[in-house]
């Protein structure tokens, strides 16, 4: 199995510009509230920041995220910045009055490569429940027809519980109607507000992942998961069975080139949290991602590069033999290694087994003795 190497440089940086939100999410992992933080990065911190991503090779993908990057009012300006340094930015803006056609227009001007969107329910009534305001999901729609207008491509991220997991079966329509590029399913990690959501059971996982990977066989837009990195291993155990290609990023960015003309190939093999991607708080703290707030250091003190490579947390957490129990001795743990937000939220230890994964390898049916070791 291919291993690929993050130690010098991440493969994506997400920017969390911002705490504040008009929207409270049940999901929320910042518990955005309405103001921003205090002390949250300038101006001038973030384009030091962004100046200093640039410098990354190959250059890694910037997410800009929130809270709600549009309620930071030198946006515009740090996208610029971005573009004009050769970087490809995606940005996740909620859908609140700041999110115009005009503004959507704008930020396609700026330099924005991918908008995404979210969606959480296939009905007015559930989504706008789960995001905690009404017309969010008359708003949601209305911008993917703006940046379809406007010629920027999108992507619409779900996150999925099992509350609203019925309901999701209903919008692989509903997205390949508006043109979407990607559906990224975010699987809960209950931190932040979505401590009081429940998850999936292992099997309810194992089910969904499954009936994933049948769409993205039979509708035109990429299938993607975050934090249910076994995804990847479910892909190749039915790319085996099939012998055919599908529509899952579960390889290599350079299998899926061709279909992602805006260049954001967000699944490359192997990426996970503090491996390959890395997170960049309000405040500058920073984690292996926005869902493990276990912070390496602040861009304050210490470059980002610096604490990506140099901090003990990152550096094991891209040592796949480090990892615990089944994991550990999985032989997908290099393309997978399951989500170490979820392992840390639920057992305190990051380095534990995926705790919703089913999935039994043979190594460790010979280490717990249940089947005879070969030779």
């Amino acid at each position: 199995m291919e291993r690929p190497e993050f130690a010098l440089y991440p493969y994506l940086v997400a920017w969390e510009v911002t705490n504040a939100c008009l929207l409270a999410c049940r999901h929320c992992r910042a518990s955005a509230m309405p103001y921003p933080l205090p002390g949250e990065l300038s101006t001038e911190e973030g384009l030091r920041l962004i100046e200093e991503v640039a410098t990354y090779r190959p250059k890694p993908l910037l997410l800009l995220t929130g809270g709600d990057p549009l309620a930071r009012p030198d946006l515009t300006l740090l996208i610029q910045k971005a573009k004009g340094l050769g970087l490809k930015v995606g940005l996740t803006p909620a859908a609140t009055p700041f999110l115009t056609r005009e503004r959507v227009f704008v930020l396609k001007e700026a330099g924005v490569t991918r908008l995404a969107l979210s969606l959480d329910g296939a009905t007015p009534e559930n989504h706008d429940a789960f995001r905690g305001e009404q017309g969010t999901f008359v708003r949601t729609l209305a911008a993917l027809d703006w940046a379809k207008e406007a010629g920027l491509p999108t992507q619409v991220n779900t996150t999925i519980t099992r509350e609203n997991w019925p309901e999701i079966k209903a919008l692989p329509d509903l997205l390949a109607e508006k043109g979407v590029v990607l559906w990224s399913l975010f699987f809960l990690i209950p931190v932040g507000r979505g401590v009081l959501l429940k998850q999936l059971s292992a099997r309810e996982f194992e089910e969904v992942l499954h009936w994933l990977y049948g769409i993205s066989q039979t509708y035109p837009f990429h299938v993607k998961t975050t934090e249910a990195h076994h995804f990847r291993r479910v892909v190749l155990q039915r790319r085996k069975e099939e012998g055919g290609q599908d529509r899952a990023l579960a390889a290599g960015e350079s299998l899926y080139r061709e279909y992602f003309q805006d260049g954001m190939e967000h699944s490359r093999l192997g990426v996970t949290d503090g491996n390959g991607f890395v997170f960049v708080s309000a405040t500058g703290d920073v984690a292996p991602s926005g869902f493990f707030p276990v912070y390496a250091g602040n861009i304050r003190e210490k470059s980002l590069l610096a604490i990506y490579r140099e901090s003990p947390l990152f550096q094991e957490l891209r040592n796949k033999d480090l990892l615990k129990g089944k994991c550990g001795v999985c032989e997908y743990r290099y393309v997978c290694g399951g989500s170490r937000a979820r392992a840390y939220a639920e057992t305190g230890d990051y380095l534990a087994s995926e705790p919703r994964c089913v999935y039994v390898p043979p190594a460790w049916l010979e280490r717990v003795g249940k089947v005879p070791a070969a030779g």
